[in-house]
């Protein structure tokens, strides 16, 4: 059984940093591509960002290149997301997950929520 936990989610100031963290178990991590989705009160679920097995390749979605940042420790089996500058339309639920495309994944965390105030 495939079990992703996100932490690191809370309330910060526009301009702000956050870190989140997914520890992952239940897969071979080390061959898994992971990645973040978020999903805002109101909208659709969109992808934030992606990372390959070995972290020579990653995405990012246009609204978030440049401030956010996603990276992997696969001696922890855990995914990063590294946000800063943060803006009050970065408020959503972010879903960690694994073997994503650029809609989907296959597996999901339980999403942390991630609030911030203008």
């Amino acid at each position: 059984q495939v079990l992703l936990v996100e932490s690191g989610g809370g309330l910060v100031q526009a301009g702000g940093s956050l870190r989140l963290s997914c520890a992952a178990s239940g897969l071979i991590f080390n061959n898994a591509g992971m990645g973040w989705f978020r999903q805002a009160p109101g909208k659709e679920r969109e992808f934030v960002a992606d990372i390959n097995w070995n972290s020579r390749m990653t995405h990012y979605a246009h609204s978030v290149k440049g401030r956010f940042s996603i990276s992997r420790d696969n001696a922890k089996s855990t995914v990063y997301l590294q946000m800063n500058s943060l803006k009050p339309e970065d408020t959503a639920v972010y879903y960690c997950a694994a073997e994503p495309t650029l809609q989907t994944a296959n597996y999901w965390g339980q999403g942390t929520q991630v609030t911030v105030s203008s």
